[in-house]
């Protein structure tokens, strides 16, 4: 099986059920950059080396994955299935509420750096946010992504938690943003 099929190639994709788009569509456009997040996480993971923010990562790779699939398909298709649902959204609030018990309160704005795994989950938290705008042009003219934009949100303040806890278990210090 070949891995092209030129069917793309006068500027349209296929969506699950088998209808054809414009690559430039919002529900594109925001698929492209949940791909991208997707992507970036997969980074985060190659620095994580099996440490212990590996497995929840791997766990929200497959969740984008879903809301992928979610937003590639047409609300009313016999393909159409929730992607992600209010128990995933619960339980990114949770680890987010673990993760921040062990760190040192803010006392400051941070900006993305310290060890390589922070740097990317900051990259990543804003792709996140990116993708996050992207849902909301598309459920402007869709109304079918209420969950999956709930949880970029959610994975937004996640991924900013996670760089920290990060930087907590490399031993580096967050780092403060100095004001002139």
């Amino acid at each position: 099986m070949k891995i092209y099929t030129k069917t793309g190639d006068k500027g349209t994709t296929g969506l699950i059920g088998g209808s054809r788009v414009s690559k430039s569509s919002d529900r594109i456009m925001a698929l492209g950059v949940i791909d991208e997040l997707n992507a970036q996480l997969g980074r985060c993971r190659c620095e994580s080396k099996g440490a212990e923010l590996d497995s929840y990562l791997f766990r929200i790779q497959n969740q984008l994955f879903q809301i992928g699939a979610q937003v590639a398909t047409p609300q009313g298709s016999p393909h159409f299935k929730i992607g992600i649902t209010s128990e995933e959204i619960e339980t990114l609030e949770s680890e987010m509420d673990a993760f921040t018990d062990r760190l040192p309160p803010l006392k400051n704005f941070i900006l993305p750096g310290g060890c390589a795994l922070a740097a990317e989950l900051h990259v990543a938290r804003s792709t996140c946010r990116r993708a996050e705008r992207e849902l909301i042009r598309l459920q402007e003219s869709l109304d079918e992504c209420a969950e999956p934009l709930k949880f970029l949100n959610r994975l937004s303040d996640w991924l900013f938690v996670a760089a920290r806890i990060a930087n907590l278990l490399a031993g580096v210090e967050d780092v403060v943003w100095k004001s002139h």
